[in-house]
């Protein structure tokens, strides 16, 4: 069981969450995740907190392979407004701004945001660790080779699971000490990794349990899933869900998801098997 501490509110997981993904962007990769105008964001949003999401992950800037660098002003612009009207409808909820922009995550905790969920993991802008030290919000941090524009030029490692586990290490002493008191561990499913890089780090992904840190697993309808089966990103919501399944008995504490119900049901079930197995 994991506790964080979100801006004065405990966030504990007594068992997996979800993080429901909110794009206020028009061209991440997966179509009916784009909410840019504030309305269909925040209709979006309270239809995922009924449906059972705990976290609300909010983009401006799309991390899609190839995608177009807007700039930190920008996306402010996209997600100030967002997450400013989402935080005053549903103050219940824990929100998230998914930013690897110093700048971008200071406007966003200042709109309403609990968290910042980083790419890079600190590497594309000297200032993130430290601000988000000073903003005292828990920081969740990416693995990631080069950049969304040439991450898959040719990813290579000698054995993913050890690398990221070394990477990770590294990057947790660094939050640490910086101020960072709450971190969130994410893979990088899709990001500077082949197909077999990514079923290779779900099978072990109880490796990183050793790190002592909630796990997030972001594997939503991405290439991963549709390439494989041969089939589109719109198509992919049942290999999504099988691979969820694979996840969460695999030790995942975060699904980050774009279909909010079936993963809820995915997690229940999960539940009831791991229950049942005592």
């Amino acid at each position: 069981m994991f506790t964080i501490n979100c801006r004065g509110r405990l966030l504990t997981f007594h068992t997996p969450i979800v993080m429901g993904i909110i794009n206020a962007t028009p061209d991440s990769f997966y179509s009916n995740s784009r909410k840019p105008a504030i309305e269909e964001a925040v209709q979006q949003a309270g239809l995922m907190l009924e449906q059972g999401a705990t976290i609300l992950d909010i983009g401006g800037q799309s991390t899609r392979p190839g995608s177009e660098q807007i700039g930190a002003e920008a996306e402010s612009a996209r997600v100030y407004p967002i997450i400013e009207a989402i935080s005053k409808h549903f103050p219940q909820a824990f929100i998230s701004v998914d930013t690897y922009h110093a700048s971008v995550a200071v406007n966003a905790v200042n709109a309403g945001a609990h968290m910042v969920n980083d790419i890079s993991g600190g590497s594309f802008d000297a200032e993130m660790l430290p601000t988000v030290a000073n903003l005292k919000v828990p920081y969740i941090c990416m693995h990631i080779k080069g950049s969304p524009q040439n991450m898959h030029s040719n990813p290579l490692y000698e054995d993913v699971s050890l690398e990221l586990l070394d990477y990770f290490i590294q990057k947790i002493d660094a939050c640490t000490k910086a101020g960072i008191n709450d971190i969130i561990i994410d893979p990088g499913f899709g990001f500077s990794k082949t197909i077999a890089h990514n079923f290779s780090l779900l099978k072990h992904l109880q490796a990183f349990s050793i790190l002592q840190k909630p796990l997030l697993l972001g594997i939503s309808r991405k290439s991963t899933i549709y390439k494989t089966l041969g089939i589109t990103a719109g198509e992919a919501l049942n290999g999504t869900t099988v691979l969820h399944t694979i996840g969460l008995l695999n030790g995942a504490n975060i699904l980050r998801v774009h279909d909010v119900k079936e993963a809820m049901e995915a997690i229940q079930l999960i539940q009831v098997y791991n229950d049942a197995a005592r």
